[in-house]
């Protein structure tokens, strides 16, 4: 009796076998850090109106009444005197009625919807300003305060305690009178900004400070410094990608509250001075007209508020995305969960 190769038993093929674990085609890979924050993000409804609002706000602004010399499709600017149509009323009926005045005139005949883009395009320069300047300082800071224990930390945070005590407002404000004396009025905005952004980024710096002096006792760090990485590769490689969640999200509540500040100083005198405007100006320079003609208040205000909530609202959606502790609550998907199987 002759013995039977594999090859003749049955069920047995003959040829080359195939994979033990066969790919399925429809199979999901695996998603990056940065695909996963993305996805989370655009879940989130109010983050991505938020984003879409702002997006229009600033093209308005930087189209419509131009910028660093490039001419906007506006016709008038915020410094041309015209004459008072039905005592500076707003001219707008409709979405695609405008009129000549959609926001109205001010008492002297300005037209406000230049005016309103101007203060706009002022305000959103200063907070993107305030931003990046503060959001680098206050990294730098927290980072090395956070990451190397002893002299430097105590020299950096004694620092960040003598800025914390700066009168903003004072020295906004002494700031201002300077600008108005030795430079033009175009400087004002970024001289202004700068200042800023030189002193509000203490809260920020703290916050990182807290995030790596936990980060920094991880197991990867110590991988990282039995493998002979140095300091500024593991500050800003290993644990830096790993605070960047609250970093981005303080950097943008920080803008949002810069916009306010912005529009206190200028709203008292201290921060854009004429014949430059800032939203707070505008409001500042005809408080007076609030009973008789409220529209010179509507528009301006209309534009802080929204400014101000699109960047929360974009800054709640980045925490969400960054943190993997948040997850979208799903009242549909608990009610399946609670509902008893069908027999």
């Amino acid at each position: 009796m002759s013995a039977q190769t594999p090859a003749d038993l049955p069920g047995t093929g003959t040829a080359t076998a195939g994979p033990a674990h066969p790919v399925r085609e429809h199979e999901p890979r695996g998603l990056s850090q940065g695909q996963i924050v993305r996805r989370k993000f655009f879940d989130n409804t109010a983050a991505v109106v938020s984003l879409v609002m702002f997006a229009l706000v600033f093209l308005l602004a930087f189209t419509s009444v131009g910028f660093a010399g490039i001419p906007g499709w506006w016709k008038y600017n915020h410094t041309e005197f015209l004459p008072l149509i039905d005592g500076g009323a707003p001219t707008i009926t409709g979405p695609f009625s405008w009129g000549d005045h959609p926001f109205g005139q001010d008492s002297i005949g300005r037209d406000y919807f230049a005016m309103t883009m101007r203060g706009t395009q002022n305000s959103i320069i200063i907070m993107f300003i305030i931003g990046a300047l503060a959001g680098l300082v206050g990294v730098v800071v927290g980072a090395c305060s956070g990451y190397f224990r002893g002299w430097p930390e105590a020299v950096l945070m004694r620092f960040t305690d003598i800025i914390i005590i700066i009168p903003v407002v004072l020295a906004a404000a002494t700031l201002g009178e300077a600008v108005n004396r030795f430079v033009g009025p175009g400087a004002q905005i970024w001289l202004l900004g700068l200042f800023l952004g030189l002193v509000l980024w203490t809260g920020l710096a703290r916050l990182v400070r807290g995030e790596f002096l936990t980060l920094r006792e991880r197991e990867f760090v110590d991988a990282a410094k039995i493998a002979g990485a140095s300091n500024a590769r593991i500050i800003f490689k290993h644990i830096l990608p790993n605070a960047v969640g609250v970093i981005i999200v303080n950097t943008t509540l920080l803008m949002s509250s810069a916009i306010l500040l912005e529009t206190a100083l200028s709203y008292i005198g201290f921060g854009v001075k004429a014949p430059d405007v800032s939203l707070g100006l505008i409001i500042s320079q005809n408080q007076e007209a609030f009973q008789t003609r409220p529209w010179l208040f509507w528009f301006p205000g209309l534009f802080i508020v929204l400014i101000c909530l699109c960047i929360n609202f974009i800054g709640d959606g980045l925490r969400d995305a960054f943190d993997p502790r948040q997850k979208k609550f799903n009242a549909a998907r608990v009610k399946d969960v609670g509902e008893p199987a069908a027999a």
